[in-house]
């Protein structure tokens, strides 16, 4: 008797799990951070087949197939084989990290993951950035459109990174005939992230320069990786931005935070927060600073065409990161240890306070000249 036809088999036994026809993704970065969670996202849900994690070391996600080794080394491109899409999350934005190496570790990592996933046969590679890269700025419209000028400079941290890394993202496809390229661009992210602007919100005062006309809009990592899924399933491609919907104004801020601003002539500011990095003190350039002093909000419409929305309003993003932060205290982008802390009630009148002094100095000094 010949057997039944497979289709019938099933359909007598329904308990049969039907075969996932979804594509295979390949996550760098999956051991911590927005990788750790975007592998684990992926790799419990329906309309993924597998995941590929790649990293230094092996992350907590037992679902995945795990490979470890540097995304600098070419030997990636094996591991990529069967791979249709590669979502490369393998950037070092660590403030304390020394910026030629981290230079060295994004460029090269993303050259080395874009040109192995073309020899590999993958067809998609999603970069992350940042919203960032539109750069803060006294015109910028409110909201910034996607396709807006890249008008950022390399003054801030890593911005200068991600912004090889998006020329790196609209040479490819060029270099590489067949392999398209998919950017997201996150507002300032929130979610168990330090970077110079959650820092910002350590202060005990929320430093304010004047004239400037801040505006925050924040992103949850849990919106941006179900964004980076939507990339993944090919639901959106090109170049696109996330973050809540609308945004913050600085008085907005204060009220929700409960935290007082000091303000601070521009000159004032700029020049302290440069004097301390460049002697060493903060990890901060003066670079930073103009992202808590001008707009870069930006539009989400291409993930809303796609049927994207946020689970989460600029209103709670604060507050999550106001209760993340909670504690810990900071001053020119510097985190004070626990002696540090106690000595600095007031901390934030340390950056006017040095600034002065350097005006009050170079006066003494151009008096004794004459």
């Amino acid at each position: 008797m010949s057997s039944p036809d497979p289709q019938v088999r099933a359909a007598r036994n329904p308990s049969t799990p039907a075969p996932v026809r979804g594509p295979v993704v390949a996550v760098t970065g999956a051991a911590s951070g927005v990788g750790a969670l975007l592998t684990e996202r992926l790799a419990t849900s329906e309309a993924i087949k597998q995941v590929i994690a790649i990293d230094e070391r092996r992350g907590d996600c037992s679902q995945a197939q795990w490979h470890i080794l540097d995304v600098r080394d070419p030997a990636i491109a094996e591991k990529l084989r069967g791979a249709d899409v590669v979502v490369h999350l393998a950037l070092d934005l660590d403030l304390e990290t020394d910026g030629a190496a981290r230079t060295a570790y994004n460029v090269r990592g993303t050259q080395t993951v874009l040109t192995a996933a073309a020899a590999a046969g993958v067809h998609r590679v999603v970069l992350c950035t940042s919203a960032m890269v539109y750069g803060a700025l006294p015109d910028n419209e409110l909201p910034l459109s996607e396709d807006a000028e890249l008008r950022a400079t390399a003054e801030a941290t890593g911005v200068g990174d991600l912004l090889e890394v998006e020329r790196l993202a609209r040479r490819a496809p060029r270099a590489h005939p067949g392999l398209n390229v998919t950017v997201v661009r996150p507002a300032t992210l929130v979610g168990g992230t330090d970077t110079a602007l959650t820092r910002y919100f350590e202060s005990p005062r929320l430093l304010v320069v004047a004239g400037s006309r801040p505006a925050w809009q924040f992103c949850h990592v849990e919106d941006l990786c179900s964004a980076l899924e939507y990339a993944v399933l090919e639901k959106v491609d090109g170049e696109l931005a996330v973050g809540c919907e609308g945004w913050l104004e600085q008085e907005e801020v204060e009220e929700l935070s409960g935290i007082r601003r000091m303000e601070l002539p521009s000159a004032v500011a700029l020049g302290a927060a440069a004097r301390l990095h460049r002697i060493g003190l903060t990890p901060s350039p003066a670079g930073d600073l103009a992202y808590t002093m001008y707009p870069w909000v930006v539009s989400v419409s291409m993930l809303h065409d796609a049927g994207w929305r946020p689970r989460w309003t600029n209103e709670e993003v604060l507050t999550e990161l106001l209760e993340e932060v909670s504690g810990r205290r900071t001053v020119a982008g510097r985190r004070l240890g626990r002696k540090d802390a106690t000595a600095a009630g007031a901390a934030g009148a340390t950056v006017a306070l040095l600034g002065a002094a350097a005006v009050v100095r170079r006066a003494r000094k151009a008096r004794r000249r004459i």
